[in-house]
């Protein structure tokens, strides 16, 4: 099946993750709406570069932490080309810290923008997707969706419910053309790890080599580092008919970090 003319929207798509997929589902003639914060001349280039491969693109930067932006991005999407057929639930924060200092306001922010936004807008898209018989609904998760780390509250509980979302999400749209699965990533490579494994090959005066290998052991027997462009293809093959008997699911790619 051709993917070629089909809408997706993918939330946290300026970097990382959904830069990725936005990128994959592109080069299979996908039209894209990304999402996200950045520097506005990198955001333009990628915009330019997704163009390139023949679709159109456009970008806002709605703040998806109140019902209110998520709905405000869907409507600009639906705007632009009517529909959305493929949604990427991505976009993530976080924040490290004991449960006893948890600041409520970061908790607030977290389960907002990783759990609330991913509702609001599986809400939105799914009265049209069940009207033309086809969607796909992917949720970007985590291994911390599966299991927990301490000092990541809002992070593990945003994650674990976002899987259950995905649940419920495929148990009501079963036979009408509609799929929701998770992808449930282990250590990517994104800005926010390169800069642990910076300060642990400052602290222990290793080379980047050496502390990327700490790092990832700690929970990943395979320690290389998941790629967005990895994620990207998991993504695209969830969108084509030979997935479209897969809902419901939690698809690790993590190294095999659940096998331990």
């Amino acid at each position: 099946m051709s993917l070629k003319g089909k809408t997706a929207l993918i939330t946290g798509s300026t970097s990382g993750i959904g830069m990725g997929i936005a990128t994959t589902l592109a080069g299979a003639g996908v039209n894209v709406i990304i999402n996200g914060f950045g520097d506005t001349t990198e955001i333009s280039l990628f915009l330019s570069e997704l163009e390139r491969c023949g679709v159109q693109a456009i970008y806002s930067d709605t703040d998806l932490s109140t019902e209110e932006g998520a709905i405000e991005l869907y409507k600009a999407g639906v705007e632009k080309f009517g529909k959305i057929d493929i949604l990427v639930n991505n976009a993530g924060i976080q924040h490290v810290e004991p449960i006893e200092t948890f600041p409520a306001e970061r908790w607030d922010k977290i389960i907002g923008l990783m759990l609330s936004a991913p509702f609001y807008l599986t809400k939105a898209v799914l009265p049209n997707m069940k009207k033309q018989k086809w969607g796909r609904i992917i949720n970007i998760a985590s291994a911390h969706g599966l299991v927990a780390s301490p000092k990541k509250a809002a992070y593990v509980s945003a994650k674990h419910g976002l899987n259950g979302l995905t649940k419920v999400t495929a148990l009501e749209c079963a036979n009408t053309g509609v799929t929701c699965n998770s992808i449930c990533p282990g250590w990517v490579l994104t800005p926010p790890v390169k800069e642990q494994v910076d300060v642990i090959a400052r602290d222990e005066n290793m080379s980047w080599e050496e502390a990327k290998t700490k790092l990832l052991s700690e929970k990943q027997p395979q320690t290389e580092f998941t790629t967005p462009e990895e994620i990207g293809e998991l993504a695209l093959f969830l969108c084509s008919d030979g997935a479209k008997n897969m809902t419901g699911a939690q698809m690790p790619i993590d190294g095999g970090w659940q096998a331990r």
